[in-house]
């Protein structure tokens, strides 16, 4: 199937998500009676209390908010990336829409991203809803069976049929001997590195270094050799 896909018609992303509000102090008290219910569901230990969980709250979009996305694409030779990022959630997504809407809006075009029907895509769409924006046909699911929808993701590709098995991303790169800038955060650091630090470019840099090594590993499944760094352009 991979070796009938142009990967110039794959738009390849990532997001980064964080907690809507800065603390759980800060969450108007409607979303903290929530939240509170929420965290019941996510305590494991007596000291999970649902001001410890809120920094959990950004991977649930009833709860965070995108202050991210990234995408890439291939043309010829050359890997291109442009990164929307904000701290208005709204501007991003707006964006990010007319990015879809403009250049990916024929049935040719698919999104891929790394555990992206279980996150990426479900998340944008719903943040979309949210903030009243009308989804763009390539996160539009409404009345499309299943092998018309057009989305790819490096982590279900992997599993073969295998549905409990997840592998992360980091670990594919490492399996496949695929180069990755040392970074200074993971993806536990975002919300801090965001609310605490005020450091967005940092994160940035972090998302867009997630959509190279998820378009590397396309590259592998696929038997095509890597990027070189040199063939890589970021776009701003």
């Amino acid at each position: 199937m991979l070796n009938q896909i142009n990967i110039e018609n794959i738009l390849f992303i990532d997001i980064e998500t964080v907690p809507e509000y800065p603390s759980y102090d800060d969450m108007p008290d409607n979303f903290k009676m929530l939240w509170d219910k929420k965290a019941e569901s996510l305590k494991k230990e007596e000291n999970d209390t649902p001001d410890i969980l809120y920094s959990r709250a950004g991977i649930y979009s009833e709860f965070g908010k995108i202050i991210c996305i990234s995408a890439g694409f291939f043309r010829n030779k050359e890997f291109r990336i442009k990164s929307f990022y904000s701290d208005d959630e709204k501007n991003i997504l707006n964006e990010f829409a007319e990015l879809l809407n403009t250049y990916y809006n024929t049935r040719k075009y698919l999104l891929c991203a790394h555990n992206g029907k279980e996150f990426d895509f479900p998340y944008l769409s719903r943040r979309m809803l949210i903030n009243d924006i009308k989804l763009p046909d390539l996160l539009n699911m409404s009345g499309k069976k299943p092998w018309e929808i057009p989305h790819l993701d490096t982590m279900e590709l992997w599993k073969f049929g295998d549905y409990k098995h997840y592998t992360s991303l980091e670990l594919l790169a490492t399996v496949f001997n695929i180069p990755t800038p040392k970074d200074d955060i993971k993806g536990s650091d975002v919300a801090r590195v965001y609310w605490d630090e005020k450091d967005l470019q940092r994160i940035v840099k972090y998302c867009q270094k997630d959509v190279i090594t998820i378009a590397q590993l396309m590259l592998k499944y696929k038997r095509k050799p890597l990027l070189q760094e040199e063939n890589i352009t970021v776009i701003s």
